[in-house]
């Protein structure tokens, strides 16, 4: 019952991690590129006020629940399903590595950027955000279906039951 339950709630902070990616890249993620200076600024700041402290407490408890899955699972010795959750767990870790390691720094810089205060490549600079947004999204999308694919190949144990005498 334990793994069931941990499977649980690592699928759904996955998901919620990827949705978040998914939802960003699907609305913005593959426009924001042609965006003027204001548009960029103004929706930028907003999607970084919304999401920066939500995004570090869900990025945060996926890897955190990730490990718990894949320690109970090899401790079971599920093996198949214990490194497809490594495998989702890894991916999601690779999503907050990129996450703090490029877009974070990129999300810094924009909070303090007003109009006049704008570097002359901040096209360059919104560019490279986009990109390696799109890598996390895929990245994440990656982490769920391996954390499902690891759901679906737990063994569950097999109670031993006598077999009844009808005689």
């Amino acid at each position: 019952m334990l793994v069931k339950l941990a499977h649980l709630v690592s699928i759904m902070l996955y998901v919620l991690v990827a949705g978040v990616m998914w939802g960003t890249w699907l609305a913005l993620g593959r426009t924001m590129t042609r965006y003027d200076a204001t548009t960029f600024l103004t929706d930028g700041k907003h999607m970084i006020a919304n999401l920066a402290t939500v995004m570090a407490v869900l990025m945060i408890s996926a890897v955190a629940a990730g490990l718990v899955v894949t320690g109970l699972l090899f401790r079971q010795a599920s093996t198949a399903a214990g490194w497809l959750a490594l495998t989702a767990l890894v991916l999601m870790v690779a999503v907050l590595v990129v996450t703090l390691s490029v877009e974070v720094p990129i999300d810094n810089k924009i909070k303090t950027w007003t109009l006049a205060t704008l570097p002359s490549d901040w096209k360059d600079i919104r560019a490279r955000w986009a990109g390696f947004h799109t890598l996390r999204t895929f990245l994440s999308l990656g982490a769920v279906a391996a954390a499902v694919a690891a759901a679906l190949a737990t063994q569950t144990p097999r109670c031993s039951i006598p077999p009844r005498d009808n005689t």
